[in-house]
């Protein structure tokens, strides 16, 4: 089981960087294909719409199929996708493959959270996932780092042939370490449509909650971290580096969460967990948009990324356990909206930020943070 788990962290790592590392090659992408930045970044639009949908596709496949065997074939495909990216003639046919490469790739995070939802109890369950979503963290922060070295090195077309080799490898280890788990790992739909399984668990009140409490979360941290960096670079006239490490803290702070996690939970509880992480998070915005000193940033981004930690971690758990007779379908609605939340808390904090600045949106987006975290800690039960 454990050896599985780590396998599945490994993928969500793969998973991440595929979703990062192309951020690097938009100057030449826009160079080789004769075009803009701004129309080359449709590569990261049609991944990141497509990550979305795959979220939703994978849980009923790996409740009916069994989640190893459904990761191991989703990485395969990633890998040819991934390795076609690398043979795109035009940006048309490179954003489809990237489309196709993010539902392949899409799969490890949603369905390894499933996994551990299966296999781990529910008393141990909250720090195994803490540290398997270390996979994500490391992948995404890790994603922009590989995708500007290997694409100043080889070329992007080589990074993607380098990507679909890791992947195909990552893919065939699962294969040999968990072939013999596949047998009777999945169960029989209830259903024709196995699709349908997403209406019948939104019937269910605590999936409603754990739905509503994940809109919010994301909602309203993105809103407000998304606008960060640019605050930096506007208000202390920063360069994009240091603003780029500024902000890679947040990783570091997650990471650091991931170890102090068992002590926590044994010192303060799940609620205390979500109070907690709501009031440094807010502290942590607010301090850096009032600070004189841009080096309170540092620890403050650090701050940040750890308290949020202590929320997010909280709510995954209550996704694993709100459905456990279809559990890899109901984590894949928390994780669509997951990434809804976030894409809604951006879309409304760029529109504030363009009426009253910076300063007054983040500030309020940090305050409806400990608001919402205040709520949830008084019906935390209504989410189990």
């Amino acid at each position: 089981m454990w050896e599985s788990i780590f396998l599945l962290a490994i993928a969500s790592m793969m998973s991440g960087i595929a979703l990062r590392v192309v951020e690097p090659m938009l100057p030449q992408l826009a160079n080789d294909f004769g075009t803009s930045i701004s129309a080359a970044s449709a590569v990261i639009s049609g991944f990141a719409v497509a990550y979305v949908i795959g979220q939703l596709i994978y849980g009923p496949l790996g409740d009916r199929f069994g989640k190893l065997r459904v990761v191991t074939l989703s990485l395969a495909g990633a890998a040819v996708a991934s390795i076609g990216c690398a043979l795109a003639q035009d940006l048309a046919s490179l954003t489809a493959l990237r489309f196709l490469s993010a539902l392949f790739s899409s799969s490890p995070v949603t369905l390894g959270m499933a996994y551990v939802g299966d296999q781990v109890p529910v008393a141990e369950r909250q720090s195994v996932i803490a540290r398997f979503v270390t996979g994500t963290i490391i992948g995404q922060a890790a994603g922009p780092l590989i995708g500007g070295l290997f694409t100043d090195l080889i070329g992007w077309r080589g990074t993607f042939v380098l990507l679909g080799f890791v992947f195909i490898t990552v893919a065939l280890v699962l294969y040999l370490w968990t072939r013999s788990q596949w047998e009777g790992s999945g169960r029989p739909a209830s259903a024709d449509n196995p699709y349908a399984v997403h209406l019948e668990l939104l019937g269910l009140s605590r999936v409603r909650y754990v739905v509503v409490s994940t809109f919010a979360n994301t909602f309203l941290f993105f809103g407000a971290y998304s606008f960060l960096g640019p605050f930096l670079q506007l208000k202390f006239d920063l360069s994009a580096t240091v603003v780029g490490v500024i902000l890679a803290e947040i990783g570091l702070g997650s990471l650091l969460y991931t170890l102090a996690v068992k002590r926590l939970l044994a010192a303060i509880g799940q609620r205390g967990l979500v109070t907690w992480g709501a009031a440094i998070c807010c502290g942590c915005y607010t301090l850096t948009m009032l600070t004189p000193e841009w080096l309170v940033a540092v620890p403050c981004t650090i701050g940040i990324g750890f308290s949020f930690y202590m929320v997010q971690n909280t709510l995954q758990l209550k996704a694993t356990e709100m459905a456990p007779q279809a559990r890899g379908a109901g984590v894949s609605i928390y994780a669509t909206v997951w990434s809804v939340g976030q894409a809604a808390g951006v879309a409304i904090a760029g529109a504030a930020i363009g009426i009253v600045g910076f300063v007054p949106t983040i500030i309020a987006y940090a305050l409806a943070y400990l608001a919402f975290g205040l709520l949830l800690r008084n019906n935390l039960n209504r989410l189990s």
